[in-house]
């Protein structure tokens, strides 16, 4: 939700830009139903406010775990949820019931509890298989075995799906086509729906788009790829993290800046200290050289960075003052040149950015 601050340190998230990746997703897979993946707080953006903005356009929301979903339940959502983590109690699976919410289902005890559960009315299911990822899902063996359990269940098995592990790296295909070869072998006779591509799999892999696909991290506007793909080229990052300079100073020769004196000048430089750190969600571990944006140049991090500052080497830079903007990533500064940068994953980067930055909604999309 947007509010009054008085520190410039803000998440502007631009939620046409999460509509137009989603038409994209829409486009690349057109005889697939595409499900959002709003999961993470939609995946640091704000999870309702990213479903109030899609919920026009979209067949279903998926999220990671029941909280999630009912938090959007109470919140007003009635679009079709599904729950990837499934649940592991009967109560759970009864209050998915009562809150119209489809499950994943990835295991022989979670079939066990659905088989003991007091159910209302049918609970809706996706069977999930495990095709290599090797860390949810039932042995390509068994769903024909699973499916014949639950046919006397009050259920209702809507999906069969898998997830693929390396559908990121085309460039190392051989996992990915062994995956697809598995889930078709082991779906062959099912006659269900069937659900294959994440964002990487839609982006990359047009075997792997089926009935269902599911895209998350490429709807907020970054590619998930290891390397450039034409598919990804028209993302549009959603969210531009950004702060303020709140100190300029002249250090000499040989003056260190930061806590442990990480970085050195070796030339006399202007080192502009930025009100954003750690606890905001800035990458601890992000070394010196990497780039910010400062009225659109870059200005490389010098010095370690601490709880609620980093500090920037202006030195190349004349009209530089108190007040100026600094992007830390968004449209002109990729979140995953960032994530690169501190050995991380852009993933990363956008689900930990903290409460205590203010979400700035696109003017567009409020209500």
């Amino acid at each position: 939700m947007d509010r009054e601050t008085f520190r410039k340190t803000e998440a502007l998230i631009d939620l046409d830009a999460i509509r137009e990746n989603y038409a994209l997703a829409c486009r690349l897979a057109p005889e697939s139903k595409t499900i959002a993946v709003i999961k993470a707080d939609g995946y640091g953006h704000g999870m309702l406010r990213v479903a109030e903005a899609l919920q026009d356009v979209v067949p279903a929301f998926a999220v990671a775990i029941l909280d999630e979903a009912l938090e959007l339940r109470k919140a007003g959502i009635s679009t079709p949820l599904l729950v990837l983590e499934g649940v592991n109690s009967t109560d759970a699976i009864e209050t998915a019931v009562a809150n119209s919410l489809s499950l994943v289902v990835h295991s022989e005890e979670q079939v066990s509890l659905i088989q003991q559960a007091s159910l209302s009315a049918p609970v809706s299911i996706w069977l999930k298989v495990d095709t290599g990822m090797h860390r949810l899902g039932l042995p390509p063996a068994q769903p024909g075995t699973v499916l014949e359990h639950l046919k006397n269940c009050a259920c209702d098995i809507s999906v069969i799906c898998t997830h693929l592990a390396c559908a990121d790296d085309p460039a190392d295909d051989s996992v990915t086509e062994k995956q697809l070869e598995t889930f078709r072998a082991c779906v062959a006779d099912l006659g269900l729906p069937l659900s294959i591509a994440n964002s990487a799999g839609i982006l990359a892999w047009p075997e792997s788009h089926a009935d269902w696909n599911r895209p998350g991290y490429m709807l907020y506007g970054d590619s998930p790829m290891a390397g450039d793909i034409g598919n990804a080229r028209d993302l549009q990052p959603a969210m531009t993290f950004r702060s303020e300079i709140i100190a300029v100073r002249e250090i000499a020769v040989g003056e260190a800046v930061g806590y442990g004196g990480r970085w050195t000048a070796t030339r006399p430089s202007k080192i502009g200290t930025v009100a954003c750190g750690y606890a905001d969600g800035y990458p601890r571990h992000a070394p010196n050289g990497t780039p910010t944006l400062v009225n659109g140049h870059v200005a490389p991090l010098v010095g370690t960075v601490s709880m609620d500052m980093i500090t920037i080497d202006l030195t190349e830079y004349e009209n530089v003052a108190v007040g100026d903007s600094v992007e830390l990533w968004g449209a002109g500064l990729p979140v995953n040149t960032i994530a690169s940068a501190a050995g991380t994953i852009g993933y990363e980067l956008l689900t930990s950015v903290t409460p205590r930055v203010p979400r700035i909604y696109s003017k567009s999309q409020q209500q």
